[in-house]
């Protein structure tokens, strides 16, 4: 896509802010039309799942604090639409949890995704924080029990009178402004960190820094250049699949060749054996 002409030499802030957003995250990498294969694998569906979980318990949680205590305390709806913050907040740390765990045995920091795995544990630790002063607001007997428990603890610490949780008020403020502020920039930040960086690949088929270079991790690549083709569980592409622009196969005579190297003949090509039709892209 070019740029307005004039537009290419211009040092205003937003022109570089611009050209270095697109450089640093292309259109193409920020809304992919394509994933690697192994992103089909059940394991990857875990990251999005709690995002959608965050979605319900940002809707749900608006919803409680524009109708206030009384309406989800008494009315039924109330009820219904506090039950579903509560066990939305549940699910997302479920799915965080088994997240993280995958990510950790899979070494998620590889292919220079450092920063990735770094903002998404600072995402579960601030969820578990905004998690906390969540229950410290349920106006409950259960929040004055949580209040009361977790005030020794922190004061023990020395910054029970900087964060008071017997504080209804200060403690709401944490919940709904600053510390969802907070989280939300970490799981924005996570999200186009994944995108530009790519979905850390499985043990075998590389680090992933294929994807950071532009690379297609979905189309097969010879073993030369150590990619995808030999990563997955050592399996290999069938004798007489496409090499790139060239293709053994075989005669109505033949069987399986021996060799599917491209760059020299098959095995049993000049001698006695299955006749097999060497395709040469120059002709």
């Amino acid at each position: 896509m070019s740029e307005p002409a004039g537009s290419a030499g211009s040092r205003s802030w937003t022109g570089v802010v611009r050209r270095r957003a697109v450089a640093a995250l292309p259109p193409e990498q920020l809304l992919p039309e394509t994933q690697p294969a192994y992103v089909a694998s059940w394991i990857y569906v875990f990251g999005v799942l709690s995002i959608a979980a965050l979605m319900v318990v940002v809707a749900s949680g608006t919803l409680i604090a524009l109708e206030g205590p009384a309406w989800y305390h008494i009315s039924t709806v109330g009820h219904f639409v506090n039950s579903m913050h509560l066990w939305s907040v549940e699910l997302r740390f479920f799915f965080m949890v088994v997240h993280l765990w995958a990510k950790f045995f899979k070494a998620a920091w590889r292919g220079k995704r450092a920063l990735t795995w770094i903002t998404g544990a600072l995402a579960f630790v601030g969820s578990v924080a905004t998690a906390f002063t969540g229950y410290l607001v349920q106006t409950n007997f259960d929040s004055q029990l949580i209040a009361t428990q977790a005030k020794d603890g922190l004061n023990s610490v020395g910054i029970g009178a900087w964060f008071n949780v017997l504080n209804t008020g200060q403690m709401l403020l944490w919940h709904i402004l600053l510390l969802p502020l907070v989280l939300g920039v970490l799981v924005v930040l996570h999200v186009l960190l994944v995108r530009r960086h790519g979905v850390v690949p499985p043990f075998g088929a590389g680090d992933g820094s294929e994807v950071a270079e532009g690379l297609d991790l979905t189309r097969p690549r010879t073993p030369g250049d150590g990619g995808a083709e030999e990563g997955r569980g050592g399996r290999k592409p069938p004798v007489g699949a496409a090499r790139g622009d060239q293709q053994v196969r075989l005669t109505e005579r033949g069987g399986a060749p021996q060799a599917a190297d491209p760059c020299k003949p098959p095995v049993g090509a000049g001698r006695r054996g299955p006749a097999v039709a060497w395709a040469d892209p120059a002709l």
